[in-house]
């Protein structure tokens, strides 16, 4: 069945090669398009195009496709071109003339960018509030290793004292950053389409304000032009969102795939996190951050896939959007699974102590001892030379009793200011809300 049958039949390759993976991404479709046409059910009754109790039988109808949806037992046969047609051919066979009134007033055009207005809101609610999980983690081992120092490095090359709490904090901050491209997704996937129809709008007195409140849309997309201007935009914007966030872990990733190293050895995990090798029996694999940095590193060209499907599209629906749920959904879904395997390895993350008194980081308090000389009334320039010469000379003794306590107190200063930063996002965030 399609929605839009004429009763002219269909060549079965042409048809085969439009529908596509229709069918098995309209699954993440489904309970957005019944919760659309309840909202869409309810205000034709409200408006007089169809009666109370057609109204009724429409909820009744669609109440039962959410409970199949919610126990898995939904299916879309292969008679069917897509999820819309299977919804609006169970509402007909239950309910008779009923069920062919509910797409009164609406196109699938509009139908379908509803459904997907809805996903992609719900998605960046639900990777949002696992992004502040990961947020909250990072921040309790910056808390639990403030004082924890470690060589920090520049050109692969060790630089200057840092610590555990600095490097935790840093990636919380940049996650907070992260989300407010969310928040802008959010925000574009927040406008309700319902009522543009093909992209013309409808002749009948609907009540678009209506379908808003009760489909839960925090704004109407006003122009029936604009909203259909919205497919390919949302789904851009969410997956610029997707790969800002992906940038950030795959670059943590890399950090511990390093920090792991038996050169390094700043981290360890624990056995059970590694994998092994088939003939050296020695090793730790981290295998967990490798796929972590390589998948991110493929979120990042997701938004460039999109951009080349759409790209000098003019206005109204072109089927080329079909594509976009290939480009997008299962990112997204491989998004969450790599923000569900953070959550659970990072906790167990274990620091190794006592890394700068080795003899080999010696270098990197040279800042500090030029620090100490400008204190005792010693010009820049001068500290500088002198501290540089005594490197090259092997005359150079950092005083380590003094940075140790020194930089384990200075260096996360700042993190009550990140955690003030969290709580403003929390209370301000409509993701969140």
């Amino acid at each position: 069945m399609k929605i839009w049958d004429k009763g002219i039949a269909v060549d079965k390759k042409i048809e085969q090669f439009t529908v596509g993976r229709d069918r098995e991404l309209d699954m993440y479709l489904a309970p957005f398009d019944v919760q659309a046409s309840k909202a869409q059910a309810s205000m034709l009754a409200q408006v007089g195009l169809i009666s109370a109790a057609e109204n009724e039988q429409l909820q009744q109808g669609l109440g039962e496709l959410a409970a199949q949806l919610e126990e898995g037992t939904f299916v879309i046969e292969p008679e069917f071109e897509d999820v819309h047609s299977k919804i609006e051919y169970y509402l007909t066979a239950k309910f008779g003339d009923a069920g062919k009134k509910i797409h009164t007033a609406r196109s699938r055009n509009d139908q379908v960018l509803t459904a997907i207005q809805l996903f992609l809101k719900d998605y960046t609610e639900r990777a949002a509030a696992k992004m502040l999980q990961l947020v909250d983690v990072l921040l309790q081992k910056a808390e639990q290793h403030q004082r924890d120092l470690m060589p920090g490095y520049t050109h692969f090359q060790a630089a200057m004292p840092s610590s555990f709490g600095l490097w935790f904090s840093a990636y919380a901050e940049h996650l907070l950053l992260d989300l407010a491209l969310f928040e802008a997704a959010h925000t574009v996937a927040d406008q309700n389409p319902l009522g543009s129809g093909a992209g013309f709008g409808s002749s009948f007195p609907i009540d678009r304000a209506q379908t808003t409140r009760e489909i839960g849309f925090g704004s109407l997309a006003v122009s029936s032009v604009g909203a259909q201007m919205l497919r390919g935009k949302t789904e851009k914007t969410v997956a610029f969102a997707l790969a800002g966030a992906a940038a950030t872990l795959s670059k943590m990733a890399y950090d511990l795939v390093l920090y792991n190293s038996q050169d390094l050895a700043f981290v360890e995990l624990p056995a059970a996190f590694t994998t092994g090798s088939s003939i050296m029996p020695h090793k730790k694999n981290p295998d967990v951050f490798e796929l972590i940095r390589a998948r991110c590193n493929g979120l990042q060209g997701v938004p460039n896939t999109i951009i080349l499907a759409t790209n000098n599209l003019p206005s109204g629906y072109h089927r080329d959007f079909q594509l976009l749920k290939e480009l997008l959904f299962e990112p997204l879904v491989q998004f969450m699974d790599i923000l569900d395997i953070v959550l659970f390895a990072l906790p167990e993350l274990r620091i190794k102590p006592a890394l700068v008194e080795q003899a080999k980081y010696d270098a990197i308090f040279t800042v500090e001892n030029i620090n100490q000389l400008i204190q005792a009334g010693v010009p820049f320039r001068e500290a500088y030379k002198q501290v540089g010469h005594a490197v090259e000379d092997g005359s150079y003794q950092p005083h380590r009793k003094f940075q140790t306590t020194h930089l384990g107190s200075v260096h996360n200063l700042g993190l009550a200011e990140i955690e003030a930063k969290v709580r403003r996002f929390r209370e301000q965030s409509r993701l969140l809300q």
